[in-house]
């Protein structure tokens, strides 16, 4: 897909933006999409209730109140058109050159992308990301969050912060203000989140996510890893509860990984 579809970038400018940010690259851009494009895209998002029934529910210790929805078959068409441009070769191709990063891949899958609509009192704790594919072997380089909020208001929250690897200092805060395009280096030091969600009741905070992959590991790299979760400095009471849940949530795993096996042999391994 072209990139009409998008506001002209001076793509050497948003190169050393980028490659000079702290605490890892980033860019924003504001203005991303073309504005009928935008308001069409933003229009298409479906409610807080109407993405409760096509998605994953996010309701734990470190994600509350999201909804997520990766089948792109689900989405309306002019999200879909959002998820072809940023997915298509033109738009990876400059991605590469701001980026520095050569041969970028992206995950047709949304592996936890795609549509993300979080309500108010919800929340995303800091945390680094999954860092690779394991079906693919592919490794994760980069997250492009795209927000589509017309009217979000200062003290509605929700901002998406970037932090120090020690999880001190909050760097820098982006709020998810309507066609703003938000993109980050992925790596082992990234940790990021977003604050509570403030919004009145009937409202959600709504936003594209897409990341890029690279068959080559990074240099970081030394092997895989689940989402790792970490708590703020204020979040004392988090700090315990965390190995907590994410015990929880391995034991899950195990059981559930226990009856398919079972279930496997009961039925013959067909």
């Amino acid at each position: 897909m072209s990139l009409d579809l998008i506001n002209p970038i001076d793509k050497n400018a948003l190169r050393n933006e980028f490659q000079n940010a702290k605490p890892v690259p980033w860019f924003k851009i504001d203005n991303f999409l073309k504005a009928d494009f935008a308001d069409a895209c933003e229009a298409a998002f479906p409610t807080y209730d109407e993405v409760q029934k096509l998605g994953v529910t996010f309701t734990n210790i470190n994600e509350k109140g999201k909804f997520q929805v990766s089948d792109s078959r689900k989405m309306p068409p002019a999200l879909k058109q959002l998820n072809d441009l940023l997915n298509g070769k033109e738009f990876l191709e400059l991605m590469e050159y701001v980026t520095g990063m050569p041969a970028l891949l992206p995950d047709e899958k949304l592996v936890g992308g795609g549509l993300h609509s979080t309500g108010a009192r919800g929340h995303l704790d800091v945390h680094l990301d999954f860092n690779q594919l394991k079906d693919r072997g592919w490794h994760r380089r980069l997250n492009i969050l795209v927000y589509l909020n017309k009217g979000w208001k200062d003290d509605w929250g929700g901002e998406f912060e970037l932090w120090d690897k020690d999880v001190q200092v909050c760097h820098k805060t982006f709020l998810p203000i309507f066609n703003r395009c938000v993109m980050f280096n992925t790596n082992e030091v990234s940790f990021h989140g977003v604050n509570a969600v403030k919004c009145p009741d009937g409202q959600a905070r709504k936003s594209f996510a897409a990341y890029y992959y690279t068959e080559k590991a990074p240099a970081e790299f030394k092997e895989f890893h689940d989402t790792i979760f970490k708590a703020r400095p204020d979040e004392k009471l988090k700090s315990v509860m965390m190995p907590v849940g994410q015990a929880t949530k391995g034991i899950r795993k195990f059981l559930q990984r226990g009856a398919s096996k079972l279930k496997s042999v009961v039925s013959g391994g067909k």
